[in-house]
């Protein structure tokens, strides 16, 4: 069996008042728990995962890989369910389509549901609803009926399907922009889909206390024990005439720039050292050598994209950085939140989780005397349990 995944991560989180699926949790954006779940799955290539075209530009370069491919999402569920299966090969014998917002799905709840829609066609995990179910047909919400409650259950994702099944689905209701999952587009299609037991646990984060339960539940497998790693990075570079100015990721107003055979953002490049650091895999340098023609000019978003898909590969998460500028100009205190927020996206973290400040050299060496800028970071990393 071939399987393909699509990963829908580019909703608006209307109803936790912002998008949920790059929410901080537990050290990683909530949609990158279930990729990394996906990733765990050799059976399943490629991984498409949709994001809104704002999320792609900001975390695509970050997340893509030669097994990864990021697309923009459509305006509803189902077109960004379309817009992913476009990427899906033509020998992918089976589909599933995995929810972003449910970071605690599990590779045996994944594996079982590609199985059955395998056997069956179609199938999707879903538990008995627990609480009984009253039926309100009235805006002043009088109860109108007390359905019988063992015959409900409560639809999860990932929903699999035969590729010509779902593909059907797709093009025969291309114009379906009310359904919330693409069963109930298989359903109208005449397909039977199969109901596979799965676990309380493979929850949606859809409201503030989804987040704190799913915080609790990834505490809980990690038998409630943190093992961390803090790593140092440091980077200076000289200000010349001529070059444009970039720091934490942001190019900023300025009559200098840092000189370096990248974009010279000591900023970056010394976070990057510390995670590099706390990891125990060396320093960029490394993965990216200064004598090398090729890199020459390269963004330092880019230097910063492959430290994380490594770090995503160790399976350790970044949940700390804290990053100390020395620089006599220019006045970097109107940027602190500016340059926050630029590092906390670029390192997948949320702001809370990242400290920035200046400080200057008092007139003291090339520093002081605005020759150059320097930086210090600091990365702390929970270690995943095989480390």
């Amino acid at each position: 069996m071939r399987g393909a995944a699509i990963i829908v991560a580019a909703g608006s989180g209307t109803r936790m008042g912002r998008p949920k699926q790059f929410l901080p949790l537990s050290g990683k954006a909530v949609c990158e728990w279930a990729l990394d779940t996906f990733r765990g799955l050799a059976e399943i290539d490629p991984i498409v995962l949709v994001l809104s075209a704002e999320d792609v530009e900001r975390h695509g370069p970050r997340l893509a890989s030669e097994r990864v491919r990021v697309v923009a999402g459509g305006e509803t569920r189902m077109g960004s369910v379309r817009n992913g299966f476009k990427l899906i090969p033509e020998e992918v014998e089976v589909v599933a389509v995995h929810d972003g917002a449910r970071p605690l799905v599990t590779e045996r709840i994944i594996r079982e549901t590609l199985e059955e829609a395998y056997e069956s066609g179609a199938a999707l995990p879903a538990v008995p609803v627990k609480d009984t179910l009253k039926k309100v047909t009235s805006k002043q919400l009088w109860i109108s009926a007390t359905p019988v409650r063992s015959s409900f259950w409560a639809a999860q994702t990932p929903q699999c399907y035969r590729r010509e099944i779902l593909e059907e689905a797709l093009a025969k209701f291309s114009h379906e922009r009310g359904a919330t999952d693409e069963s109930q587009l298989v359903e109208k299609a005449g397909h039977r889909v199969k109901i596979v037991p799965s676990s309380y646990e493979n929850l949606k984060i859809t409201t503030p206390e989804d987040l704190t339960m799913a915080q609790a539940l990834l505490e809980e497998r990690r038998g409630g024990l943190r093992r961390m790693a803090v790593g140092l990075g440091f980077d200076i570079h000289r200000l010349v005439a001529g070059r444009p100015l970039w720091l934490a990721g942001l190019r900023l107003e300025h009559d200098k720039g840092l000189l370096g055979h990248s974009d010279g953002d000591a900023v970056l490049h010394a976070a990057a050292d510390a995670v590099l650091g706390a990891l125990g895999a060396g320093e960029i340098g490394e993965m990216f050598p200064p004598e090398d023609p090729k890199i020459k000019g390269i963004p330092s978003a880019e230097i910063v994209a492959a430290v994380m898909a490594k770090l995503a590969a160790s399976g350790a998460v970044l949940v700390h950085l804290d990053v100390a500028l020395l620089a006599e100009e220019p006045k970097l205190k109107p940027h602190y939140g500016r340059l926050r927020e630029s590092l906390a996206a670029l390192f997948a973290l949320d702001a809370g989780r990242v400290n920035l400040k200046a400080k200057s050299h008092e007139g003291l060496d090339s520093i002081g005397r605005g020759e150059a800028i320097a930086c210090h970071a600091v990365a702390t990393l929970e270690l995943s349990a095989s480390r």
